[in-house]
């Protein structure tokens, strides 16, 4: 039932908001350029690796050296936007219909944190990653890296398609009051590196 569901929903939202996707994406290059996309390798279930995607909300910009400059400078109001309205998580309905993703489950984080996890957080890829997730509406980007992972797997041990209904409502609900959307002090979450300490941010 989730897999259909799944489909069902993702076919729908991308039918309807065709003509969203179709202006965002020209807003994105005409603001940032190219790339409109955002692509990257994440973990899908049981740590298996595909290719999100995902609208862009960063400058291209780097430092002297050719490295990525931190992400609260290329972080723009236009890409706060985008993210504070989750409009940059729609082409994620494209991973979804593959099978990569659900539309619930634990958010597909990097894969180089795959060897940081602990033995019960790397629990939360014994199922689909998701465009939301139960530590989405229950603090998002707002909570600890630690209290993010014990409720991802408290989804992994609770999940019911009762649940994944009940997120998705409380999703839009946080979408509209845009709560969580970053760390306080970040611009988005710090890097995780299997403790409290961090040294620079992702989404």
């Amino acid at each position: 039932m989730k897999r259909i569901f799944d489909i069902i929903i993702s076919i729908s939202v991308l039918i309807l908001f065709s003509p969203i996707l179709a202006i965002t994406a020209l807003l994105i290059y005409l603001k940032l350029g190219n790339p409109v996309l955002f692509k990257q390798t994440r973990p899908r279930l049981y740590g298996k690796p595909f290719t999100i995607f995902k609208f862009r909300t960063m400058r291209n910009a780097l430092d002297k050296s050719g490295n990525p400059l931190p992400d609260s400078e290329r972080l723009t109001s236009f890409g706060k936007t985008l993210r504070s309205t989750s409009l940059d998580e729609l082409p994620a309905l494209w991973n979804v219909l593959k099978g990569d993703m659900s539309l619930v489950g634990p958010r597909p984080l990097l894969v180089e944190y795959l060897p940081l996890y602990s033995k019960e957080q790397a629990r939360r890829h014994e199922v689909r990653p998701g465009i939301t997730g139960w530590a989405q509406v229950n603090g998002r980007n707002a909570i600890s890296w630690e209290d993010k992972f014990k409720l991802d797997v408290w989804y992994v041990d609770n999940q019911s398609f009762w649940l994944d209904l009940k997120i998705l409502l409380l999703t839009v609900k946080k979408v509209f009051i845009r709560e969580g959307i970053s760390a306080e002090g970040e611009a988005t979450m710090p890097f995780f590196t299997g403790s409290d300490k961090s040294s620079q941010e992702i989404k």
